[in-house]
């Protein structure tokens, strides 16, 4: 493979590891090449990433590399986490908003369980936009989190109460149920996987 390809190879690595980082004994066994040499090209492709101008940049941080954004972009992160109005929820962030609506008070891993998939960065964007709350905890190994709907949740969706909420069909057809959700909630982004 070219210096260029593995490069590239490291980047997407980095990508998909987010903030747990890969270490690079790790990106070694998976690219099958010496662990200086993967040292080598993340130190270039630091430099490279400086000399571009990019807005993201490589970390070490507990002896794993990870993506981070720029210190001095973080003006412009504020404003779009201030700005909910101006953002749309996702196809996941949709579905599980709408499971915790009908199952509140619900659980991480009940929600994952009727969603058939994880739903950790859906949940964190809820948080992040008021719509849901951490509701206490479940009784139970763990005793994990309990999620709800806020009163944000019922303004911005012009609801008087959770009682005002459509009855779900008894026999769901998912892609109508998308479809639905996504005329309801004003979302037209692809779906997204967790």
């Amino acid at each position: 493979m070219d210096y260029d390809k593995l490069k590239g190879v490291i980047e997407g690595l980095l990508f998909i590891s987010g903030d747990e980082g890969i270490d690079a004994k790790q990106i070694s066994e998976i690219l099958e090449i010496p662990e200086d040499e993967v040292v080598d090209l993340i130190e270039d492709m630091k430099a490279d990433f400086r000399r571009a101008g990019r807005g993201v940049q490589i970390v070490e941080v507990a002896k794993a590399y990870q993506l981070t954004t720029l210190p001095e972009h973080v003006p412009y992160f504020e404003r779009l986490a201030t700005s909910p109005s101006q953002s749309t929820l996702s196809q996941a962030a949709l579905e599980t908003l709408a499971i915790i609506a009908y199952r509140q008070p619900i659980t991480r891993s009940e929600i994952e369980e009727i969603r058939g998939v994880k739903c950790e960065k859906a949940l964190n964007t809820l948080l992040s936009k008021l719509l849901i709350r951490e509701a206490g905890r479940a009784e139970g190994v763990g005793r994990p989190i309990l999620y709800a709907t806020t009163k944000e949740f019922l303004e911005h969706f012009g609801l008087r109460e959770l009682s005002d909420l459509p009855e779900p069909p008894v026999n769901l057809n998912i892609e109508e149920a998308r479809a639905e959700a996504a005329a309801l909630f004003g979302s037209t982004e692809p779906p997204e996987n967790d």
